[in-house]
């Protein structure tokens, strides 16, 4: 694994984003995510998982400088496999948490929101899903699932928005469930994951599907007419413009942040 890192301690399972210093999901990235997920889920020796990032960032999202660079067939596949990796995270029958090491835009929100609870650090960190500022159609599954913990009004608001929220706000709507510090953060996911892990592992694991149901049938749809409307904005003049621009900037601040 080179975009992860993943450790067992005591049943539970921890993964950890570990690409550069945002953890933006590329390709590989999504690929060894979903064969980790699917491994945990079926050893019997692991009883919960946290899913984690790095101090400062959980995820920025997806890589737009390597996705940008991507041929059709290879964005194509990047994107179906961005859908398998969210239905192996929504459908993953044991606890799941997040601990949200900072920020979580776009695709690192994705992430978080599959799990059954959110813990996230305290500072000056946003959450969000910002999707359409970048030229990105947000599927019906992203919806759901966000309309799963904040409602369908603010769901529905935000996303055609693109809003980013900070900390208390993420607190306040529910998207997130509690505010650590840092350095408690992982202590504190351990904690959440056996407090689930006390339970009957079926009887827990079969409720969760259960409550789950509509948000499982919604992403085991066929998602090839989503996809391909996806690709068709991807590859619009217009979105291409404003991709570069936003990459541009994105090197501008990597730039600043060595200098």
């Amino acid at each position: 694994m080179e975009t992860i890192v993943v450790t067992i301690n005591d049943r539970v399972a921890s993964i950890t984003l570990d690409r550069g210093r945002s953890n933006p999901i590329n390709h590989q990235m999504v690929k060894e995510l979903t064969a980790c997920i699917k491994d945990i889920e079926k050893d019997g020796d692991v009883g919960g998982l946290i899913l984690t990032g790095k101090q400062g960032f959980f995820s920025s999202g997806v890589d737009l400088i390597e996705v940008y660079g991507y041929n059709e067939v290879q964005v194509k596949s990047f994107w179906t496999d961005f859908f398998e990796l969210q239905r192996v995270l929504i459908s993953f029958q044991k606890p799941m948490v997040a601990a949200i090491s900072g920020h979580s835009p776009a695709g690192g929100c994705v992430l978080a929101i599959c799990c059954d609870y959110r813990l996230m650090a305290e500072g000056e960190y946003i959450i969000g899903l910002n999707e359409i500022p970048v030229g990105i159609i947000v599927p019906e599954s992203v919806f759901e699932v966000y309309a799963f913990w904040i409602g369908r009004q603010k769901a529905y608001q935000y996303l055609l928005e693109g809003k980013l929220i900070n900390v208390n706000q993420a607190l306040k709507t529910g998207l997130i469930d509690e505010v650590c510090p840092a350095d408690s953060l992982l202590f504190q996911a351990e904690k959440k994951v056996r407090t689930y892990m006390q339970f009957n592992p079926v009887t827990w694991s079969q409720s969760k599907l259960n409550l789950r149901s509509k948000l499982i049938g919604h992403i085991n749809k066929d998602q090839s007419t989503t996809i391909d409307q996806m690709l068709t904005q991807w590859w619009a003049p217009e979105t291409r413009a404003g991709l570069e621009m936003i990459i541009q900037n994105l090197k501008s601040k990597a730039s600043s942040v060595k200098n």
